[in-house]
This record gives C-alpha cells, sequence and structure tokens, in this order.
C-alpha cells in the first residue's frame, strides 16, 4: 500500500490513477478525469452571470458567491478535483422503440407533438441519480484509501456549490455547449456529473477542444428562449427552472411554451447533433419507472399526494411535491386544451380540472383557471410544441 502522503512523484501518482481509472470502470463510471483547482477565469462570468439574476429564486447560488470557483475554499486541503461521468440514456427495450428503429431522439419529439401524453425528462425517469451517483462516488474514495490509506476527500453530485461543468471541461469529460451543457463527441451530453474533492497531486488530465462551430440548433429550438447567447443561459425562463426550481406561480408568457412537459425539458439535448452518440447508461438504474415514461396527464393528475409519494420513492422527481406537480400538470393539461387533442380527450381533461377546482390550493386554482381558458384560446394561438428540427 502506498500512503497517501507518499504520493508524490509523477511516477506514484499514475500509477495510481491508471487504477483509478479501472476501479471508476467498474464501479460503472462512463468516464473520469482530473482537473486542477485554479478556477479563476471563470470567477467574471460567474460573477456577471449572477448580477444579471439568471439564477432566479435559486438564491443559494449568489449566497455562496465565488466558493463554487475556489475548490480549496470549500473544501480546506484540496488538491485536485476528480470528475467522473455516468452516462443515463436508458437502455433500449419496448414496443416504442422497436417502431422507431431504436432511434430515440424521434420517440421523444413524436412524444411532445402527443398532447394528452405526458414528458418527463429524460435524466428523471430512473432512480435519483443523485443516490447513484454519490454512492459510487464514495465507492470510489473507499478503493482509493484502501490504496494510499486515509486522505482527505469529499464527494459531490449536485449538491453543493460546485462549478461542475467547468471543471468537466478542464479535465477532458467534455467542453461547454453553447446550452451550457458538457458535450463529448463520443457521448453527446446525456450523462450526469460528479466529483472527489480529494487532496491527493493525481496528474491533470488534458481537456477537450470545443466542437460546436457555428451550431445553433440548441439556441433556436429552445421553446421559451432561455439561451439568451451562446453559453448563456437565464434560468428564470428555462423550462427545467420553471417546473423544477421555481416554488411559486409560473408566469404566464411561459405557460403556452410549456407544452405537455411537466418535469424539465430536453428539446436543447433531443436537437443537438453530438447526441446522435449518446450512450446507453449501463446500469439497470436508470432504466425507466413505469408510469414515468408512458403515462398520459389524465392519468398522472389523478394521483393523490399518497399515489405521488409511493409513485416517485427513489425519484428526483419526489422532491418538488404533489403541489408543484399539479401544478404543472395543470399548464400542461390547459395546453392540451388549446391543442389539436381529440374532442374526447378534451372533455375529460376538463371534466377533470373542474372538479379539482374546489379542493385544490389558491395557486393550483389559479393555474386550473388559466387552463380552462384555453379551451376557447384555440390551437391557432398557443404555441405549437417543437416540430422535429432536421438532423
Amino acid at each position: 500500500m502506498v500512503a497517501a502522503s507518499e504520493v508524490q512523484t509523477g511516477l506514484e501518482a499514475s500509477a495510481l490513477w491508471l487504477r483509478v481509472q479501472q476501479w471508476a470502470t467498474e464501479l460503472g463510471f462512463s468516464q473520469i478525469g482530473v482537473a486542477d483547482i485554479d478556477l479563476g477565469h471563470a470567477e467574471p462570468g460567474l460573477q456577471a452571470w449572477l448580477a444579471a439574476g439568471f439564477n432566479g429564486s435559486m438564491h443559494y447560488m449568489s449566497r455562496h458567491g465565488m466558493t463554487r470557483a475556489r475548490p480549496a475554499e470549500l473544501v480546506n486541503g484540496t488538491l485536485r478535483v476528480l470528475t467522473a461521468r455516468m452516462d443515463y440514456l436508458p437502455r433500449a427495450g419496448g414496443s416504442n422503440e422497436e417502431r422507431a428503429g431504436g432511434d430515440w431522439q424521434a420517440i421523444e419529439w413524436q412524444r411532445l407533438r402527443s398532447p394528452g401524453q405526458a414528458t418527463v425528462s429524460i435524466y428523471a425517469r430512473g432512480r435519483d441519480y443523485h443516490k447513484v451517483l454519490r454512492q459510487r462516488l464514495q465507492a470510489l474514495a473507499d478503493r482509493i484509501a484502501q490504496a494510499v490509506g486515509p486522505f482527505g476527500h469529499r464527494v459531490f453530485t449536485d449538491s453543493a456549490p460546485v462549478l461542475e461543468v467547468e471543471l468537466a471541461t478542464r479535465s477532458g469529460i467534455g467542453w461547454r455547449g453553447k446550452h451550457t451543457l458538457t458535450l463529448h463527441r463520443e457521448a453527446g451530453s446525456m450523462f450526469f456529473l460528479g466529483e472527489i474533492y480529494l487532496d491527493l497531486p493525481l496528474p491533470v488530465t488534458e481537456g477537450l477542444e470545443a466542437h460546436c462551430g457555428s451550431c445553433t440548433a440548441c439556441i433556436d429550438v429552445c421553446p421559451t428562449q432561455a439561451i439568451v447567447a451562446p453559453y448563456r443561459l437565464d434560468a428564470r425562463r428555462c423550462i427545467s427552472y420553471l417546473t423544477i426550481e421555481h416554488d411559486g406561480a409560473i408566469p404566464v408568457e411561459f405557460r403556452a411554451a410549456i407544452g405537455n412537459r411537466i418535469y424539465g425539458c430536453d428539446d436543447c439535448q433531443l436537437t443537438c447533433p453530438w447526441n446522435k452518440y449518446a450512450q446507453r447508461s449501463a446500469l439497470p438504474d436508470f432504466d425507466v419507472r413505469t408510469p414515468l415514461g408512458d403515462a398520459t396527464l389524465l392519468e398522472l393528475w389523478r394521483w393523490s399526494e399518497a399515489d405521488f409519494l409511493r409513485h416517485t420513492e427513489g425519484s428526483a422527481i419526489r422532491r418538488i411535491g404533489h403541489g408543484r406537480w399539479q401544478r404543472n400538470l395543470a399548464v400542461a393539461m390547459g395546453n392540451a386544451l388549446g391543442s389539436h387533442a381529440s374532442a374526447e380527450i378534451k372533455a375529460a381533461l376538463r371534466t377533470a380540472l373542474v372538479d379539482a377546482f374546489d379542493s385544490a390550493s389558491e395557486l393550483l386554482r389559479e393555474h386550473i383557471d388559466w387552463a380552462l381558458a384555453q379551451h376557447n384560446v384555440g390551437a391557432s394561438a398557443a404555441r405549437p410544441a417543437t416540430a422535429t428540427p432536421a438532423r
């Protein structure tokens, strides 16, 4: 065993790194890298983003300030950040994929054009990624400790003030796309990121050259124009923020654009040319849980709070609570009432909304009122579901 204090020379660190990569593969990670901790060049952009108020009601982002760009301030003694990628595109299967010849993007575009269907972001259809990555990152840290002895470290998965995309970019996990997500030529963007802050001087891995070129597909397709400039996202306009992070009324000006998206939005990823190379997950954790894959809006609307908690146990969806879940559904149901959906579907949705009104919270009543009003708006006035882009 090599003591942590002795991992100093390039030879020792390189030998350890080879073993760490092997362990990471065994634990289901798709790729790992190592970044240094000098992120000073990222601070001006972070400051400008916060100053513009693009974080919306995510006040914790401004509360932590520049700690995000200073790993050693977050975890004292940090010398390197081990970054990890885990692909989450569910393993192939099901009649829909068979009919579409395995083209998962085509399936998702079709879902968005089916107003009676509910669309949940792909990443949230399986087990909560926070739990999956955190457990496996800790297992990786434990293996390192077995090899070198006790060492200082802390595991993160979208759970602390960490500049995940910046660290992933610096360590070669990918490059920052114009939608602000990490992209890789051989994996697209359909993966989660996680980190281990550690006090071991592992060799830094090289970053990748960006390959977005002149492409603006993600910017052009965004339903709410949340990508206000290349590499710059106004979260206040983003459907993922509005349906997950935002806890009040959804601004009226964005409701029609939400379509049938009830938790998150994948449009910028669906249209990205690099995602034709997206990799299927090697883990069953991210397989689609029924009924999150193919449920209708009406089926999900009928869930009681107890049903919601039961169906979302172990899922990232549970954290938004039943109230926000119903708020999102009401908006989607309103969009269906103003769409090309059949008269039968519209009648059922309208009845369900009316029946729920008296027992609804004040917030939900406001969204039900808006939804019922869409029946008279008609499909011509509502923004249509995003069309499948040319690929």
